[in-house]
């Protein structure tokens, strides 16, 4: 006689669909840690680590559609490892940098910069399962989690390529969260490289650029990132251009 399962019997999940949860953790481990090492003063470290943690970040949810291991679960701990690693440790790496010189004022812009981050989650969690136009998933309202915490950490990684002390100015920090943090709690439409569309006789040029950027990545790493979110900004309005000439064309 075949013994009789329990209604709450569940069978142990497989190591697959344990394994997008685990790069979570990672990336919010390793932007956590960043906090550790601002706080024995090994900047470059720190600032690279919340980096890695955005390379994480947009890794798991591709290896949990890849593997068919998406769930609710995946998507709560992904919101909140982005808090941690995109919206506390930046905040705090940037005010044990800089804005600890301006003592009350500094932390009320490291909490604002934090707040900014928790209201952008909110509202890309409470959108997620909206209906939209197919031609808007090219688009992201407000600037994205990590694309935020790098502008923040803009002036860190500038000062590393300039080779300049920049901790005791910091009007200069103050100005990167203020802007970073509005940019991520605006409507301002912005890419979501993603999902845009390449022509195919641009293919071969784009897959150049790609090598080109690598090898200044390796060669001069601050600098290429420093001019990376330049243009990143640079492209805000022709994404809010782009996006209003699409809305004008599905809505005639």
């Amino acid at each position: 006689m075949k013994k009789q399962l329990s209604p709450s019997y569940r069978k142990p999940p497989h190591l697959a669909r344990i394994i997008p949860n685990a790069v979570t953790i990672t990336a919010l481990c390793t932007g956590l840690s960043a906090i550790r090492f601002a706080l024995l003063e090994r900047w470059e470290l720190a600032v690279s680590l919340i980096l890695i943690a955005a390379i994480l970040d947009a890794m798991d949810g591709r290896i949990a559609r890849f593997l068919r291991a998406d769930s609710h679960f995946g998507a709560e701990l992904d919101s909140l490892s982005d808090f941690i690693s995109f919206g506390v440790a930046p905040a705090v790496v940037v005010y044990l940098y800089s804005l600890h010189l301006w003592k009350g004022t500094g932390w009320a812009l490291t909490l604002f910069f934090s707040t900014c981050m928790a209201l952008r989650l909110a509202r890309f969690n409470t959108n997620m399962d909206a209906p939209m136009p197919e031609w808007t998933k090219g688009f992201s309202v407000g600037v994205p989690a990590p694309a935020g915490a790098i502008l923040g950490l803009l002036p860190m990684m500038a000062s590393f390529a300039l080779e300049v002390r920049l901790q005791d100015i910091p009007l200069i920090a103050a100005l990167s969260l203020l802007v970073s943090g509005f940019l991520m709690i605006s409507r301002i439409p912005t890419y979501v490289l993603k999902n845009v569309r390449v022509p195919h006789h641009f293919v071969r040029p784009l897959l150049m650029m790609v090598a080109i950027f690598m090898a200044a990545l390796f060669s001069v790493p601050w600098w290429t990132l420093s001019i990376g979110a330049i243009i990143y900004l640079f492209s805000i309005p022709v994404s809010w251009t782009s996006y209003k000439r699409q809305n004008r064309i599905d809505a005639s």
